[in-house]
């Protein structure tokens, strides 16, 4: 009887860019493996160069430096005598013709190449290219149908393994294609973002290919973070009667290793934690590898009081740990007694620098300065933003002395109605719940808590929510209710619902037309709002491609 073919799927974590070390990386999980008897090491799609590497693709000399590195792994791999590699990577055109200056031709092929015995022994092209939500392929990727390029299938140990990239699993014709090339067995090497409710699609949508096929498939899948993307791991196998056979954990570096054998896989399965799991490791996992792959030393966040901040600063230190995070409390004079004593208790209990600074004198001098233009003129949101600016100015400062990001404190429901001040609060270089709707944020405390020991104090997460910028201010004062507001934003942004299908659902018509419109008008702001982490299947970044300037109301 043959032996079982071990399989190892390389959940790695890689830095777009990063040539030498990504590949050094995946000659370590190499070595890892071929020393635990592995015959098949899977790495995730663009391992190489990291994934979205964007318009780094249309430079020749980042293609022809991926070329080099790859030839290094080759080598490092003849030491390794009976280990196969997919490795996933970026390749140039023909000679020639990747060198040509043509906005009009994608400049490579998004690829997987099997290494063994020091040598590259197929090559495999993506030939479903996404170009939708996050997904930008066309402009940098031509397709291997279109290049004329068939299925992969290689041979690992008796077992004829069938290549696919991502997408392809997603269709019919590639998995198709790859079985009447002879494959017995179908991998997939992926970079596929983080949202809510990803892993079971993935999952259902693999077992269906998987059915399809009749051909037990794995799937080995990027982790870590890439500016506002995520990537959560859970790379997974399942037989070919689409039943789930492995599953790496969610947001860990891991080698996971399985076996087939006679046609079916076998091994462990991790657990898919609940929703607010999920999302607090994709936040933390987004901040601690934007500011790790950015050499940022530390962390600045505005502490107000408020859920936002608390939250924000909750999910920093577990991201950085505490010695990396300063808080700062700014008050105003409108801010309650209650903000700045909750404040602090708060940066207590997570053992984190605390400094207060109040804004009143120079809130004062503001005032003074604009005395006479302002004169006979009401109080307004004029004098609400000097005070969010100031603050932004204070935070910047200081990020500027002494290097540590500020880390802005707005969610997707104050992005999506401008309720957040330009140069203000919007103020700083990542936005970490950028796409945490108002209600999520409110779970979110909830559920950190009861994580233990509480770290968020309780009147933190009771209290009405308020910007304290005038007397008595609540957010329902300009604002519906959140878990309206909510539920509008994810209908018309999220859904792409219309306005009118909106009140037939039983919204009231003066709250839809409220949310809708401030959703357009304050574009402008979103435009110029810092980077933030992704955990939404549309959040408001690279899937959010609004104009400015339109006149569209529906």
């Amino acid at each position: 009887m043959p032996s079982p073919l071990k399989i190892a799927l390389a959940q790695i974590n890689v830095v777009v860019g990063d040539l030498a070390g990504n590949a050094d990386r995946i000659i370590a999980q190499a070595r890892v493996a071929h020393a635990a008897g592995v015959d098949l090491l899977v790495t995730p799609e663009l391992a190489l160069c990291g994934y979205p590497p964007e318009d780094l693709l249309l430079r020749p000399a980042f293609l022809a430096a991926c070329d080099l590195q790859l030839a290094r792994i080759a080598t490092a791999l003849a030491d390794l005598p009976g280990l196969h590699a997919v490795v996933g990577h970026p390749q140039a055109r023909e000679e020639g013709v990747a060198r040509e200056r043509s906005w009009s031709l994608p400049p490579c092929l998004n690829a997987a190449s099997v290494l063994a015995g020091g040598a590259v022994l197929a090559t495999y092209a993506k030939r479903e290219l996404p170009n939708y939500q996050v997904f930008d392929e066309r402009r940098y990727f031509y397709s291997g149908r279109d290049a004329g390029l068939g299925p992969v299938v290689v041979d690992v140990k008796g077992v004829c393994v069938g290549l696919l990239i991502c997408e392809d699993a997603w269709f019919d014709e590639p998995a198709a294609a790859a079985k009447a090339a002879g494959a017995e067995l179908l991998c997939v090497i992926n970079a596929s973002p983080f949202h809510v409710g990803k892993v079971e699609e993935r999952e259902q949508r693999m077992a269906e290919r998987a059915r399809a096929s009749s051909l037990p498939l794995v799937y080995a899948h990027l982790v870590g973070g890439q500016d506002e993307m995520v990537f959560d791991g859970a790379s997974f196998a399942v037989q070919a009667d689409g039943s789930l056979a492995a599953r790496a954990p969610m947001f860990e570096e891991t080698l996971a290793e399985l076996t087939l054998d006679g046609g079916r896989l076998a091994g462990d399965v991790a657990p898919v934690p609940e929703l607010e799991a999920q999302v607090w490791q994709a936040l933390v996992c987004g901040v601690r590898d934007y500011l790790g792959k950015n050499g940022f030393p530390g962390a600045l966040i505005g502490l107000s009081g408020g859920i936002d901040s608390a939250l924000v600063l909750a999910v920093a230190v577990d991201a950085l740990g505490a010695d990396k995070v300063r808080a700062v409390m700014m008050p105003s004079p409108y801010t309650a007694d209650i903000s700045w004593i909750d404040a602090r208790d708060m940066a207590e209990r997570l053992g984190v620098r605390y400094d207060e600074m109040s804004i009143v004198p120079m809130f004062d001098a503001f005032n003074a300065t604009l005395a006479d233009e302002f004169k006979g003129l009401p109080l307004d949101a004029t004098e609400e933003n000097i005070q969010a600016r100031i603050r932004g100015t204070l935070l910047m400062a200081l990020s500027n002395k002494f290097g540590s990001i500020v880390l802005t404190t707005g969610n997707k429901s104050e992005m999506a109605t401008g309720y957040c001040t330009l140069y203000g609060d919007m103020a700083g270089g990542f936005a970490v719940i950028k796409d945490v709707a108002k209600t999520l944020v409110f779970r979110l405390a909830r559920w950190r808590n009861a994580q233990g020991p509480e770290i968020i104090p309780d009147r933190i997460i009771t209290r009405p929510p308020s910007a304290e910028l005038r007397p008595d201010q609540k957010d329902e004062d300009s604002l519906p209710p959140y878990p309206v507001l909510d539920a509008i934003l994810a209908r018309y942004m999220e859904q792409d619902e219309s306005i009118a299908d909106i009140i037939a659902a039983g919204f009231k018509a003066e709250d839809v037309e409220r949310v809708t419109r401030l959703i357009k008008i304050n574009e402008y702001k979103r435009r110029q709002a810092p980077v933030g982490i992704r955990i939404t299947h549309r959040g408001f970044g690279r899937d959010w491609r609004y104009p400015i300037t339109s006149k569209f109301r529906a």
